[in-house]
């Protein structure tokens, strides 16, 4: 890796937490524990039509906005709806993402061994809108004359995407996100001015395929419910074991997928209404997004996604999301082992 630069003109940014610049790097075969945390954006959509945590989607007094709807002006993040998508993805990554990683004297983020952001990409496969993307023609093969007439009704994931957070055990995630004032009250403020809703499950991370260097670029992120007669061990169990297996015996799995994890739900961090019901996610990293597209197209997956149609009370929601890396404390990543 090349050699990185003085670190003083780096002071507070997250780069300090992840290589080249961090050197306290580990590994381990072990199950990590993960705030697998799904969320969504603030935006001036009516409450009654997303749902939303009370007291987010706060002004710049930090007061909730009980009608954006009626007043987008008023919401903190940014006040122009037209430019709401693009703010509120900025502010995730440049402005969220290093305040959670920066080390305020007296705290530390040190039992954060890995903190990836995986922002939903509305361009990539969905469970919506998938490949393949055929020409919109008439009757005559022909491109139709009156597209203003035919475009594609638009249906949005319930998510927007997800902060994938690792630790070594409960206790430390306990220490960092509850013992210190940094996260618990200045964090939590801050998700507040972003996210209408975070879900606060507390997951197992099995990971089956682990990535070379872990900067792989898009991510498929699945979000699991199991079929109503299982219990959530039987399903789980069934993912991590059975359907692994499958997904990992087929060809296309390995021409296409640089990691492949698990993250069984087993609890959560406080009342988690949206969060609870969730049994377990995948996520499958990727090169590129037609990496994504082409996966999706084999005979490979469709035998894939019908295992997991089987063992699944509803229909799958999956999109398509761009990684971002924010801290990393674990190379080599290892496979996780298997009881």
């Amino acid at each position: 890796m090349p050699e990185p630069k003085d670190t003083a003109s780096l002071t507070g940014a997250d780069n300090l937490q992840r290589p080249p610049y961090d050197p306290a790097l580990r590994t381990t075969r072990k199950p990590l524990i993960i705030t697998g945390t799904l969320v969504s954006r603030v935006d001036d959509t009516p409450h009654a039509l997303r749902s939303h945590d009370e007291g987010s989607s706060v002004d710049r007094k930090g007061s909730e906005v009980k009608h954006p709807k009626e007043h987008p002006e008023k919401l903190a993040i940014e006040p122009n709806p037209n430019l709401a998508y693009e703010r509120w993805d900025e502010y995730w990554r440049k402005v969220h993402g290093p305040k959670f990683a920066y080390e305020e004297p007296g705290s530390t983020s040190h039992m954060v061994l890995r903190y990836d952001q995986l922002h939903r990409l509305p361009s990539g496969p969905s469970t919506y809108f998938r490949p393949p993307y055929r020409a919109m023609i008439d009757t005559a093969g022909k491109l139709v004359s009156d597209p203003a007439a035919h475009v594609p009704k638009f249906a949005r994931p319930k998510w927007d995407g997800l902060a994938y957070i690792a630790y070594a055990s409960e206790a430390d995630m306990e220490a960092t996100l509850q013992d210190q004032d940094q996260y618990a009250k200045r964090i939590i403020a801050d998700e507040q001015v972003a996210f209408r809703m975070v879900t606060r499950e507390i997951c197992e991370e099995h990971i089956l395929i682990p990535s070379a260097q872990h900067r792989d670029a898009f991510s498929l992120v699945k979000i699991h419910k199991r079929r109503q007669d299982w219990s959530r061990d039987q399903f789980q169990q069934h993912m991590l074991h059975k359907h692994a297996e499958l997904l990992m015996s087929k060809a296309a799995t390995h021409t296409y997928v640089r990691r492949y994890a698990q993250l069984l739900n087993i609890g959560s961090t406080q009342k988690d209404p949206e969060g609870s019901v969730i049994d377990s996610m995948s996520i499958l990293s990727f090169a590129s997004v037609n990496d994504v597209e082409d996966y999706l197209l084999t005979s490979d997956y469709a035998t894939i996604e019908a295992d997991e149609a089987a063992a699944s009370g509803e229909v799958t929601e999956f999109w398509t999301a761009v990684n971002y890396g924010l801290i990393n404390r674990l190379l080599p990543e290892l496979a996780t082992e298997r009881l």
